[in-house]
């Protein structure tokens, strides 16, 4: 096997240690965003590259593979996961890739899934898909939607929002990495619709309460719906 994959390496010019490094990569973020750093693009243009090869070695895992290339984005989910645009796996068994999200994560991540819905429906996405929130409204809308506020403690909301980074939800709009708290913006990326399915929407919608006691895999859960 470790032959026959070099030997296709080889053919498209990558090398076993240029392919390791994008499988490891993918492996411990579980997502690539070509926009989110000059190495994210390096990564991200060799997958293109090798697309297939990487799509068989983690099917192997049965761990699967979203690619949205009008985002320029790549997100995997552990084997049994729901997943928006993918045809439902058969696979049922926990899995140890996922990774725990605590319950003011997952809290944010369905806000601002609805944010985005809200934009969407209101014509206000720009031409990559992308939304520009205040963190003001961010604020509102996490009271509103969900009877309680974001964290007092600036040092937690910050926390919080770097956490949404690191899943590529959002980003800032200066591209620095940086995301002042007050009155200052953040954007929504589109792969949030990957992430989060209509029925865990539907859900916020219809006033579920999420258990705080209990921690929920991502990004199966968040896929299937909170429970």
């Amino acid at each position: 096997m470790r032959d026959a994959l070099e030997d296709q390496l080889q053919q498209h010019g990558i090398s076993p240690d240029d392919f390791s490094d994008l499988m490891i990569r993918l492996l411990d973020r579980g997502v690539l965003c070509r926009d989110e750093s000059k190495r994210e693009a390096e990564l991200y243009d060799r997958f293109l590259q090798v697309q297939p090869l990487v799509e068989d070695y983690l099917w192997v895992l049965r761990i699967r593979v979203l690619h949205e290339s009008r985002f320029n984005m790549v997100r995997i989910f552990p084997p049994g996961a729901e997943v928006p645009g993918l045809a439902d796996s058969d696979d049922s068994f926990n899995s140890g890739l996922r990774e725990r999200l605590n319950q003011q994560e997952v809290s944010l991540v369905l806000v601002l899934r609805a944010e985005y819905d809200k934009a969407l429906r209101d014509g206000q996405v720009d031409e990559l898909g992308q939304v520009t929130l205040s963190l003001e409204a961010l604020s509102l809308s996490h009271r509103n939607l969900l009877g309680r506020p974001l964290p007092e403690n600036a040092s937690e909301r910050q926390t919080l929002l770097r956490r949404m980074r690191q899943l590529r939800l959002i980003r800032s709009p200066g591209g620095d990495g940086t995301l002042e708290d007050g009155e200052g913006w953040l954007i929504i990326r589109p792969g949030i619709i990957s992430l989060v399915t209509d029925t865990a929407l539907n859900q916020l919608a219809g006033g579920v309460e999420l258990d705080d006691e209990d921690p929920i895999d991502e990004p199966a859960d968040l896929a299937e719906g909170a429970n």
